[in-house]
Parts: structure tokens; C-alpha cells; sequence
């Protein structure tokens, strides 16, 4: 949270990875990998409300756009998983198309995410009404049901 929203190192890379803080103690070797090439940045949504990291992410998006944007999320948790919600609301404020990467870790391993997957979890009832429809059987998928 203390990094310039158009700070020298993104102005320099231009690429830009934004993390659960967590990870540099319970993987660093991931956030590593990616130390040449990205301004990494860390942020704990345990310890700042989402709206403040929106915030901030919303004015590096206007003022410093990255050509490249990853997001590196601990899967299953209630708090990181507002990291993926919070990019999703950031690039919406500022009206921008930039190409993101969603990435999950579970156990240390990386998982990409398709960004209509991200979308579509901040909706339970369509979720619900997927599942729903996966569970009917073959024949009877093509009707419609309530609930």
C-alpha cells in the first residue's frame, strides 16, 4: 500500500504482479520466479479493507498502466480471494482492457484461473443454477427450472 502508484520500477518493467502477502513467507520460491522481470507487490486483505487496495490499484491502473498484469491469490481463502475481486473492480473504474492473470496457489502450486471464472464467483445463484444444471440429467438439461 505504500508503493507510488506510478512509481520508477513500474514505469521501468512494466509488468506488474500483485499478491497475497502470505505468499512471501509460505512460498517464496513462486514470488521469485517472477522478481526480474515484474515490480512485485504484496498486499494482506486481513490487514487492509478491499476498498483501500481498489483504491490504490485504480490509480496505478489510470496513471501507470502495465502492458502485463498478474494476480497471485492462496486459494480457498476468504480474504485473498478479495485480491482477484479487487483487480476485477479496479480495472472497471478506470475503464481499462489490460489482459490480467489470475493465479491461484494451493500447497505452493499454481494454478491459472480463466477470468470468466473470477467473474462468475462473485455470483452464487449462477453458480448454483450451473451446478443445478450439470447435476439434471442429459435429457432433461435443455428445460428450464426455477430455483
Amino acid at each position: 500500500m505504500s508503493y507510488n502508484v506510478c512509481g520508477s520500477e513500474l514505469r521501468t518493467k512494466k509488468k506488474l504482479l500483485v499478491a497475497s502477502a502470505c505468499l512471501e513467507d509460505e512460498c517464496p520460491n513462486l514470488l521469485a520466479e517472477y522478481e526480474g522481470s515484474h515490480l512485485i507487490l504484496t498486499v494482506c486483505l486481513e490487514e487492509f479493507h478491499m476498498n483501500m487496495v481498489v483504491s490504490k490499484l485504480a490509480g496505478c491502473l489510470a496513471r501507470c498502466p502495465p502492458d502485463e498484469l498478474t494476480v497471485m491469490a492462496v486459494e480457498g481463502s476468504p480474504h485473498c480471494v478479495q485480491l482477484l475481486y479487487s483487480i476485477e473492480e479496479a480495472l472497471k473504474i478506470v475503464g481499462k482492457r489490460t489482459r490480467v492473470r489470475y493465479l491461484v496457489v494451493n500447497k505452493c502450486e499454481i494454478r491459472e484461473v480463466n477470468p470468466e471464472v473470477v467473474k462468475l464467483s462473485r455470483y452464487p445463484s449462477k453458480i448454483a443454477k450451473l451446478i443445478k444444471r450439470e447435476a439434471l440429467d442429459p435429457s432433461e438439461r435443455g428445460r428450464v427450472t426455477r430455483g
